[in-house]
């Protein structure tokens, strides 16, 4: 994982005033797109695509449901916070252009440690070079409270729906599935031995790999760009936040299709897949059900086969049938299971 900084300092919020705070932590804010007329210091911001379709997405992340502050580090969870939501408009076949962000903070947060928070935002909005272009701050009685909105932009004749799968379309996901999830029993599993044994050292050792899944997740903007180079359109597409199961029961419903997965292609890194059975859990069910991979899951006619069948992170796991055949997986063993989608639900009851 990367190094992160650590402030000493503590500076309370209530000094800064809200106008303070906002100048105070948008003070190293750069603007990349032309297309931003205005960004923060006005009533709105002013943002102009010419003949582009405008796309926005926004996402709410609550402490206690969304992450656990003992085992996330602010500045990646800045990171992930802007990442998770330029994933929603990698899954248009669109390119992010500028977010918005609001919180709000109880007073046990200090100003340096929403600094910290804020440097992993403007990390990931380097990297895909997004301008942030306003927001608001409030005080919260208790927790923090992110609040992300994005926009991007989009030719209207690219822009992909869920709703596009056609009979013979093949199933398509990028990178590999389950390791996010895998990262977060990691991370539990160390929170419940330190709460019980507090002077013992985490045992982490090793999983570099599916932590990162889980503290640092990528927009799959590469992807989006590798489609547009092979000239593939896909016919439907969605990011796996939920877990694949959940995506692809949504394609299905929105597309009226059928699906047909097959097990044996879901693609699962050895540390997952190691690690899940460390945890006496199936791997395929935590690729199934897990989320937070992040990853694109997207259909292709069969025609667009060729082009797409040499790249390696992308892995063919299915294709799509008639409504009438319903959604089902064949296991490695050939036998046929209908799938059911047992990912992440924000209302479930603790």
């Amino acid at each position: 994982m990367s190094d992160l900084f650590e402030n000493t300092e503590r500076t309370e919020l209530s000094q800064m005033g809200e106008f303070g705070l906002i100048d105070h932590l948008t003070q190293n804010v750069k603007l990349y797109n032309s297309s931003t007329l205005k960004g923060i210091g006005d009533d709105a911001a002013v943002v102009s695509h010419g003949d582009k379709k405008t796309l926005i997405s926004t996402d709410l992340l609550i402490e206690g449901i969304h992450f656990d502050l003992m085992y996330v580090p602010l500045k990646h969870l800045g990171y992930k916070a802007i990442m998770v939501n330029l994933s929603d408009i990698c899954a248009m076949n669109g390119s992010p252009t500028q977010v918005t962000v609001s919180i709000a903070a109880s007073s046990r947060f200090s100003l340096e440690a929403l600094e910290d928070l804020y440097a992993g935002m403007l990390l990931a909005c380097d990297k895909w070079k997004v301008d942030l272009i306003g927001g608001d701050t409030s005080s919260s009685q208790k927790g923090l409270i992110i609040s992300i909105t994005v926009l991007g932009e989009a030719n209207e004749k690219d822009i992909v729906y869920r709703s596009g799968a056609k009979k013979g379309d093949l199933i398509c996901v990028s990178g590999d599935l389950g390791g996010a999830y895998m990262g977060l029993q990691m991370l539990e599993r160390e929170k419940a031995v330190f709460l019980q044994t507090p002077n013992i050292q985490p045992q982490l050792e090793g999983k570099d790999y599916i932590l990162e899944r889980q503290l640092k997740p990528d927009a799959r903007m590469d992807i989006v760009e590798m489609l547009k180079a092979l000239s593939i359109t896909p016919t439907a597409m969605i990011d796996i936040s939920d877990g694949l199961a959940s995506e692809l029961l949504h394609i299905s419903k929105q597309s009226k299709v059928g699906v047909k997965l097959y097990e044996e292609k879901i693609p699962i890194d050895p540390l997952t897949y190691d690690t899940a059975r460390e945890f006496n859990l199936d791997p395929t069910v935590c690729a199934l059900s897990g989320g937070e991979d992040y990853e694109l899951l997207f259909t292709i006619p069969q025609s667009d086969y060729d082009k797409i069948k040499g790249q390696p992170d992308i892995s063919i796991i299915g294709h799509i049938t008639d409504e009438s055949e319903g959604n089902y997986i064949v296991s490695k063993s050939g036998n046929v299971y209908e799938i059911t989608a047992q990912g992440w639900n924000a209302f479930k009851q603790a």
